[in-house]
């Protein structure tokens, strides 16, 4: 990429946020209460649970049958703050492996105390599930699926130092 194109790019973004952003004394509350879950796809539920409640320490908190598609699982992990995580799985269907697409999920970022991320990095080396670290306080790394996660030490409407919320 040109300096030209990386100029353009950046004078794009700051014509948005111009438009768009407002300061927090002037952005409307938002209509929603909050994320009450988001729904991955999974191949195997055993595996999953295994990984996001044995390696994440996210209590699986429960499990039924689908509604939509007879002999699938729906199952449902707590990710703090009242948020959920949950997951399909759908037998028979011969999906395809996870792939980042546009529209797609590029990655979940979950934020956790600073304390418990290190626990938890503990955890991933332990069971030899590789990541990237990013800026000390995030870390990057798949799902048994291919799901990329991000495990972010940073408070909730914080990001690198910068206040998102």
């Amino acid at each position: 990429m040109t300096d030209l194109d990386l100029a353009a790019i950046n004078a794009e973004r700051d014509r948005i946020r111009t438009r768009y952003l407002r300061c927090t004394t002037d952005r409307p509350d938002s209509s929603a209460r909050g994320l009450h879950h988001i729904a991955l796809l999974c191949s195997d539920v055993e595996r999953t649970i295994a990984f996001y409640q044995g390696v994440l320490e996210f209590p699986l908190t429960e499990i039924f049958e689908n509604r939509d598609y007879q002999g699938s699982s729906h199952f449902f992990f707590d990710i703090g703050n009242g948020n959920l995580l949950a997951f399909f799985d759908l037998p028979g269907l011969d999906l395809r492996p996870y792939a980042e697409v546009l529209g797609g999920l590029h990655h979940l970022a979950i934020s956790v105390e600073p304390q418990k991320w290190a626990r938890l990095r503990a955890s991933l080396d332990r069971t030899g599930v590789g990541y990237q670290m990013e800026s000390e306080t995030s870390l990057y790394f798949r799902d048994p699926d291919g799901a990329r996660l991000e495990l972010i030490a940073d408070p909730l409407g914080q990001m690198y130092g910068a206040t998102v919320l």
